[in-house]
């Protein structure tokens, strides 16, 4: 039971919670990616995500000013990419604080559908220009491959977006993709005063045992 599942996380031990959401069509590889990122794992079987599920993982994030490390909790959002679940997708958009775009380096229209995935960030995440990274699935999958890199790499070059192409199956670039997101998400709530933790008159960072939920609003900087 997804409520269930949050609600057992009220109490634990981290300073921030972030949550990144994974679109794109549906097919593309987006739980299989997930599930590659957060248990090391390839799962075989292929369900289709109905709606919205999420998966959660723990890292460390360090302070680029201060070099704190800092206790993260990800939950990390699937969706489904079929449109008659679009409106229910669409109104977690907003309380993303990141987004990995996906498609399938196999099939040429899921790439092509990136346009109007992008286009549906732009209308309803948080800002006009939220942290995104771009993300090819299937890389392993090279005898049927009909995306080329440098197509991909100029559509990310256009939104000015970082790109990778990944393999849940032997699990390349999972890891990089997940952190570069991660390290767009934090440098943008370091440069937000409402995002930056809060400090003592003696300068020492407080550290809380509650979880910080990062204000996304309060981190567009458009």
């Amino acid at each position: 039971d997804l409520s269930a599942r949050l609600s057992t996380m009220a109490d634990q031990d981290y300073d921030y919670l972030i949550k990144l959401l994974a679109l794109g069509d549906s097919g593309v590889g987006k739980t299989t990616f997930l599930h590659r990122y957060t248990d090391n794992q390839f799962n075989r079987k292929f369900t289709t995500t109905v709606g919205i599920d999420f998966r959660e993982k723990r890292v460390v994030s360090v302070d680029g000013k201060t070099e704190r490390n800092f206790k993260v909790h990800l939950q990390l959002w699937d969706t489904a990419g079929q449109e008659r679940f679009r409106s229910l997708t669409t109104a977690f958009f907003r309380d993303a604080m990141g987004f990995l775009l996906m498609f399938d380096l196999t099939n040429q229209q899921s790439f092509l559908n990136v346009r109007n995935w992008m286009s549906q960030l732009q209308a309803n995440a948080y800002c006009d220009s939220p942290d995104i990274v771009l993300v090819g699935t299937k890389a392993d999958l090279q005898d049927v491959r009909d995306v080329n890199a440098r197509q991909a790499r100029d559509l990310a070059d256009r939104y000015g977006i970082p790109y990778f192409e990944t393999s849940a199956v032997t699990g390349v670039d999972v890891n990089q993709a997940v952190i570069a997101l991660l390290e767009l998400v934090m440098k943008r709530m370091e440069q937000s005063p409402q995002g930056a933790p809060s400090t003592e008159d003696n300068g020492s960072s407080v550290t809380s045992h509650k979880v910080q939920e990062a204000p996304v609003r309060s981190m567009c900087g458009c």
